[in-house]
């Protein structure tokens, strides 16, 4: 297994002035990266900027021989993305996914993480010393040299939107308490980035899949079809990994393995945003085949499952957007009266607070979507959930100018 570099620890003892150099470190990467990337070169992965940027900050005050970062969908807590280039070995990646979604085991699983308040979580503390008592540890960590790990969600209320996981071998020093707490003060900040960073805006200048793609696979990984434009979705996810051997993203093997506990036609859906900046629902089942007898068919019986991959719906973005400006709860039921087009009095009648306040949480609406007036917040919400549905827009499928002006590809005429 092949480590990544680790950098030395830092100098000071001081937990504040380690603190304050971490978030430092961090705000300057971050912003670096420039308000919302626009006018980005095309196909520029921004939330994976996002990660790349903390994990340089992290990994500066916080060592690990093992990393990845993750993206997360914050319904479904599904990968959708992110960083493995340091990773785990590709030998025990089918087994991580069926614990953290298969069989949602595992004291730190993510889903138990995100019920927490305290966003790190340290593997061996959470076992109590017991570490060997841990599935993931036995299965995961140990087979590749592991001895323990640390994991820190991004989430902003009682949403989570990634996961970064770091271990270190048994020949390093362990993870102290400290380092778990200065891990925890990058969660806030980079959950702001990681949110902002699914708003991007910018200019397309290549065409997306328009239908939807379908991908089949059986219960021992191999694929029985997978059409071109599955190909072609499944090629926009933004996922950096380059094991030999892997095919198609984790995101993918993530919703398979979840799909795996569902009841034979249950869908499992998942939203990723791709390197284009459009959003992408894939959509997961089980179902029997029965159809022997036809090259390429399962056997009698045999359980494959079946993956969509399709432009997500305009009620889909709608709820995606809302939640990655970050409104709270009642900021959010008031967005919802406006892109109704209810007046402050019956905003506050249906809500039961004073209009005063009605008019407070508008405010704080507008400022975190970045308009001035429901009129700009409506219009913001249409031109990226709906307008692109329209005939020929000028427009991509997430509310971004074409640079053809709304040409479409073999159009003609003035």
């Amino acid at each position: 297994m092949t480590s990544a570099p680790r950098s030395p620890a830092p100098s000071t003892p001081d937990p504040a002035a380690a603190r304050r150099a971490l978030l430092g470190s961090l705000d300057r990467s971050l912003r670096h990266l420039g308000p919302g990337r626009d006018g980005a070169a095309p196909g520029t992965p921004v939330f994976l900027d996002v990660l790349q940027a903390t994990a340089g900050a992290l990994l500066h005050a916080v060592p690990a021989d093992v990393w990845c970062a993750v993206a997360l969908d914050p319904a479904t807590l599904l990968d959708t993305g992110g960083l493995h280039e340091h990773g785990f070995p590709q030998s025990v990646m089918p087994r991580l996914f069926e614990i953290e979604h298969a069989d949602q085991v595992g004291v730190d699983n993510v889903r138990a993480l995100a019920r927490r308040s305290a966003p790190a979580s340290l593997l061996s503390a959470s076992m109590q010393g017991r570490v060997a008592q841990s599935v993931y540890w036995r299965d995961v960590l140990r087979p590749v040299g592991l001895a323990d790990e640390l994991r820190v969600v991004l989430r902003d209320g009682a949403r989570t939107w990634g996961l970064f996981v770091l271990c270190r071998g048994a020949d390093a020093p362990p993870f102290t308490a400290a380092e778990v707490r200065l891990a925890s003060a990058i969660s806030a900040p980079a959950t702001v980035a990681l949110r902002r960073s699914l708003l991007l805006t910018g200019i397309d200048r290549a065409d997306v899949p328009d239908a939807a793609g379908l991908l089949v696979v059986d219960d021992e990984g191999r694929t029985r079809l997978c059409t071109a434009t599955a190909e072609r979705w499944l090629a926009l996810i933004q996922e950096a990994h380059p094991p030999p051997g892997q095919r198609f993203p984790y995101t993918l093997t993530a919703l398979v393995n979840r799909a795996r506990t569902a009841e034979p036609g249950v869908q499992v859906r998942s939203r990723a945003i791709s390197l284009t900046g459009h959003w992408v629902t894939l959509s997961a089942w089980r179902e029997a085949r029965g159809d022997a007898g036809h090259e390429g068919d399962a056997a009698d019986g045999e359980v494959l499952t079946y993956v969509s991959l399709a432009a997500s719906h305009p009620r889909e973005l709608t709820a995606i957007v809302l939640d990655a400006y970050g409104l709270t709860p009642r900021e959010r039921q008031v967005a919802q009266h406006v892109l109704l087009g209810h007046s402050t009095a019956e905003m506050s009648a249906r809500l039961h607070i004073a209009e005063y306040t009605v008019q407070d949480h508008l405010r704080k609406v507008f400022d975190k979507a970045g308009v001035r007036s429901r009129r700009d917040f409506s219009g913001e919400l249409f031109q990226r959930c709906y307008l692109p549905r329209l005939d020929d827009p000028p427009l991509t499928t997430d509310g971004r100018m074409r640079e053809d002006g709304g040409r479409e590809r073999g159009a003609t005429g003035p």
